[in-house]
């Protein structure tokens, strides 16, 4: 319907996660009939983002410094370790304020079918963290779809040892679901509730 660079707009903006055919043809149209908004700092941000942000060396959370401010914060838990699949999992359980412990960030889950396995997740980096004895208490907080229960599956069999303790959100979450969607009350309840692995066996 569309021609030119308008319509290569809004098949750009399409693309993004969340954005419809509809929402992308009413920002496309907002760009372009606006006489306030200026585009060119957008286009400057998004020229910039690839080369400026990293991810943390210590949990794998997005960061400007080698170390996120989590990672960096004295008054977080060394004990207890909270394992979730992406960044956005971190910012929305850190909107609950019930955890008080560290984070380290998969990456994605595991998916077959997506040619996603093992090696291609922060299991390795995972597994070094487990190394010193410090952490005591290992929360898998993986999403509760197909691909988070077959992670978190895959995980509390690696994870059995001697003085860990691993456990699993709790349910209140909805199946087929995000984190990143969850509502504050839904999560605070969902760690409230969290069980060790091997009492649900």
């Amino acid at each position: 319907m569309y021609e030119g660079i308008i319509a290569e707009l809004i098949d750009e903006l399409a693309k993004l996660p969340g954005v419809g055919p509809k929402s992308a043809q009413r920002i496309a149209f907002y760009i372009v009939q606006s006489k306030t908004y200026d585009p060119s700092r957008l286009g400057e941000i998004l020229g910039e983002i690839r080369g400026s942000i990293r991810f943390c060396e210590v949990c794998g959370m997005i960061s400007a410094q080698e170390t996120c401010g989590l990672c960096s914060d004295p008054r977080r838990d060394d004990s207890v370790l909270c394992v979730v699949e992406e960044p956005k999992d971190v910012v929305a359980i850190e909107r609950t304020r019930e955890f008080r412990g560290r984070y380290h960030v998969l990456g994605g889950a595991l998916s077959p079918i997506d040619g996603i396995g093992p090696d291609d997740l922060r299991i390795r980096e995972l597994l070094g963290r487990l190394g010193s004895g410090v952490v005591k208490e290992v929360i898998l907080a993986t999403d509760p779809n197909l691909e988070g229960e077959a992670t978190s599956s895959y995980l509390s069999r690696l994870l059995i040892q001697p003085g860990l303790t691993v456990s699993r959100l709790a349910s209140g979450l909805p199946v087929g679901g995000d984190l990143e969607y969850a509502d504050e009350i839904t999560l605070s309840r969902a760690f409230a509730g969290r069980r060790n692995i091997d009492e649900r066996r």
